[in-house]
């Protein structure tokens, strides 16, 4: 494996003294685990911070082998992490599409409506901009991974009905993609649903 590529930073877990364990959502390639050197230095720590989309150079020797990265910042998304909500939602949707997609399958659509969503969570002047767009992306996410949804888009400007159906969400996410993990994944999804509650309707 050897690629270069833009990808959207979905998790990174710390891995011996200084390095991390990227999980690296991209165009082409899907879901890819690599190793980052350093990936928990001064100056790549705030690369690799989910939501970030960076230039990532990925390679490995072999298909059994846990490929190594080298990582350049393209946009940040830090800026937005001292906000409750942007900050909440970034967590749950980067945590949600490293946890539920399968490494090295690719889904361009969705890497798409990632990019899309985290862009329209950072420049909306308020959840209501993005919350529909980021039930649709947990929609899109289930159809993608085969799993059917009988769930409609509720109307515009109707926010108990938007929130209905984010509660609806979290039941069919819970069932399927995230059936063997929820209790881990979840907690960051009931963190945004009890920030999108205190907004008045």
């Amino acid at each position: 494996m050897h690629f270069r590529a833009p990808a959207i930073v979905c998790a990174a877990l710390p891995h011996g003294e200084n390095g991390v364990i990227a999980r690296l959502l991209t165009e082409r390639h899907g879901l890819v685990a690599a190793y980052v050197a350093g990936g928990r230095g001064r100056q790549l720590r705030p690369v690799l911070i989910p939501g970030n989309t960076v230039d990532a150079e990925v390679r490995s020797k072999s298909e059994s082998q846990l490929p190594f990265a080298r990582i350049e910042l393209e946009q940040s998304r830090a800026p937005w992490l001292s906000e409750p909500l942007p900050a909440a939602a970034i967590g749950w949707v980067t945590a949600l599409s490293a946890t539920a997609l399968p490494d090295h399958q690719p889904f361009p659509v969705l890497y798409g409506a990632l990019e899309g969503l985290l862009e329209a969570i950072c420049v909306a002047p308020s959840a209501r901009g993005w919350a529909l767009a980021l039930v649709r992306y947990e929609v899109l996410l289930l159809r993608e991974l085969g799993y059917g949804t009988p769930i409609s888009r509720p109307p515009d400007d109707d926010w108990p009905a938007l929130l209905d159906t984010f509660d609806r969400m979290a039941r069919e996410l819970a069932r399927y993609p995230l059936a063997d993990r929820r209790r881990d994944v979840m907690a960051a999804r009931v963190q945004l649903r009890e920030r999108l509650g205190r907004i008045d309707t």
